[in-house]
């Protein structure tokens, strides 16, 4: 058991940072017993846990105690612990001297530093963990920093220095049991047709693109001779396409259909025909208009529902107003009966967005995320309450294909964008979370050809045994893993009932205890043994942390050989 202490007003990060760290934690008590104290306070009680974390870039009172010089600095910066990149935003410090031993560092120094203080490990870092959540959770990372998964390290940190002082660490990981990570499939439906564009911008932007634009991407090697034969040949039976004599290539549906096949995707549309959207903070705002009227897809919507897919709303103006929310969502809820979620149009949003849609009624959003790159926009692969909402749930998305593969973004070959995912996959295997991806409706046609991209990235995707999973689906699992609390049985702080009191979980979630190996010389090296047990929430469990593991089946107790 953590026993926590914060400085006023960060309660609420607080609590949502040990939402994505599950594991048991409570607000110090005086006079409870704690193997572990995390403090950004400079109230630190006169007790001896085995573990004290001290975070904060105020000077502390055990500063002077330690022996400890401090230098603050403003701006953003990159620590490293363990070869583990944490960037922190706005203030840190970094020390002068002392005679700990450093384990976080910087370019401008260090910024962590571990002590034996009395009967306990100290380590002192220089930062505020949970300013930094906040800020990851409110307005994230900038484009450079898009590729480290910055909360999960605060996690990963946290749970390496528990581990290191010889503590057990129980926790609830990200991701169902028997499967690493989760995998969001989503597609944002901009067009559901060239027919719908005659003789119009769309139209002649595409002719452009396929026959000019086309020819480009041959010469630099983004697409084979043969798909440069075939954006040609799209060009000259366009008329017939027109006629209705020739199939309409733009069609999404159909093809996303064949290679899901099996594969729940969520897909987001957009509510009213050609409303390009009001407070629009970009330029041409034009061309946020849609030229389908999302009436005209109720055949389409019954058959992606009967395959197992979900609805969502691309929202124009909800992200600035719940009446306008409202008004969008009742609208894909007459065709599509339980709409729930969205994602906005543009990746439009500002501070006030989670509480305008929560007040629309959106149960859930998938907003946050890049349009110029991919990675982590809040620095985590985890659903999670954005700041400013009480029960509206985020899905980040991580990887949309125009960031990867528009000239005017990332501009990747195929086989530098596979670099790219890996990384992220990486991620996800290792931590646990959701990976969302968005395809967008005329990805797999020509002249943009990603079509490839995406269905070898399912295969390999598949190959991994991930949950696939519509977000829907994912939300309601990670709201249910939020319900899961932690209590003490007795004094001991080794020993904790898991309990919940909800609708079973399934899939079932995973029980982890993480206990150290102490047989290594260097306590830095030390490999956790791992033990983790299936756990659908149908009875609580009473775990012991400091013992073997036998689960009893049938039994509310896991313990004590």
């Amino acid at each position: 058991m953590i026993g926590v202490i914060a400085k006023p007003g960060q309660e609420g990060v607080a609590e949502e940072f040990f939402q994505l760290f599950k594991t048991p934690w409570e607000w110090y008590r005086p006079g409870s017993l704690y193997d572990v104290i995390l403090s950004t306070s400079d109230e630190v009680p006169q007790v001896n846990p085995r573990l004290l974390l001290l975070f904060g870039v105020e000077l502390k009172t055990l500063d002077t105690q330690l022996g400890l010089s401090v230098q603050e600095h403003r701006g953003h910066t990159s620590l490293n612990e363990r070869n583990c990149q944490i960037p922190v935003y706005d203030r840190f410090l970094t020390f002068l001297n002392g005679d700990g031993v450093p384990c976080v560092n910087g370019e401008l120094g260090v910024s962590g530093i571990k002590f034996k203080w009395h009967e306990s490990t100290v380590i002192r870092l220089g930062y505020d963990l949970f300013e930094q959540a906040r800020v990851l959770l409110s307005d994230g990372q900038p484009v450079e920093n898009s590729g480290i998964p910055a909360l999960d390290n605060h996690i990963r940190a946290l749970r390496h220095w528990i581990l290191e002082a010889g503590i057990s660490v129980l926790e609830v990981p990200p991701s169902p049991y028997g499967h690493s990570f989760s995998v969001c499939l989503t597609h944002d439906i901009d067009f559901v047709g060239i027919r719908k564009h005659f003789l119009d911008r769309t139209m002649c932007g595409f002719v452009y693109r396929a026959t000019v634009g086309a020819t480009k991407n041959f010469f630099r090697d983004r697409i084979s001779a043969a798909q440069l034969l075939k954006s040609w040949w799209t060009v000259i039976t366009l008329p017939f396409v027109y006629l209705g004599w020739k199939k309409d290539f733009w069609e999404p549906f159909g093809w996303y259909g064949e290679v899901e096949r099996e594969l729940a995707a969520t897909y987001f549309l957009i509510p009213f025909k050609g409303r390009a959207g009001e407070r629009v903070p970009a330029p041409k705002a034009s061309l946020r208009a849609t030229a389908y009227d999302v009436r005209e897809l109720a055949s389409e919507i019954d058959a992606l529902q009967n395959r197992g897919c979900e609805i969502g709303v691309h929202g124009i103006d909800a992200w600035n107003s719940s009446e306008k929310g409202r008004e969008e969502l009742a609208r894909i809820k007459t065709l599509a009966g339980s709409a729930c979620g969205i994602r906005m149009h543009w990746l439009l949003r500002d501070a006030k967005t989670p509480c305008a849609l929560e007040e629309a009624g959106f149960a859930y959003d998938s907003t946050f995320g890049y349009n110029e790159t991919v990675g982590y926009r809040n620095g985590t692969s985890q659903v999670f309450l954005p700041s400013g909402a009480q029960s509206l749930l985020e899905l980040p998305m991580h990887i949309q294909d125009g960031a990867l593969f528009y000239s005017e973004k990332l501009d990747l070959s195929p086989a530098e964008a596979r670099t790219r995912c890996q990384a992220i996959i990486d991620h996800v295997r290792a931590f646990g979370g959701v990976l969302t991806l968005l395809w967008h409706d005329r990805s797999h046609a020509p002249e943009r050809f990603w079509g490839d991209f995406y269905s070898q990235l399912l295969q390999e995707l598949k190959v991994e045994g991930p949950w696939f999973a519509t977000a829907r689906q994912l939300v309601a699992w990670f709201r249910k893993r939020r319900q899961i609390e932690f209590q003490r049985v007795g004094t001991d702080s080794s020993r904790i009932r898991v309990t919940y009191d909800g609708e079973e979980i399934q899939p079932p979630l995973t029980l982890r205890i993480y206990q150290p190996k102490n047989d290594a010389a260097d306590a830095s090296q030390h490999i956790p043994q791992l033990t983790e047990f299936p756990w659908n929430g149908n009875r609580y469990r009473e775990l012991d942390l400091n013992t073997s593991y036998n689960l009893i089946p049938d039994s509310t107790i896991c313990s004590l050989s």
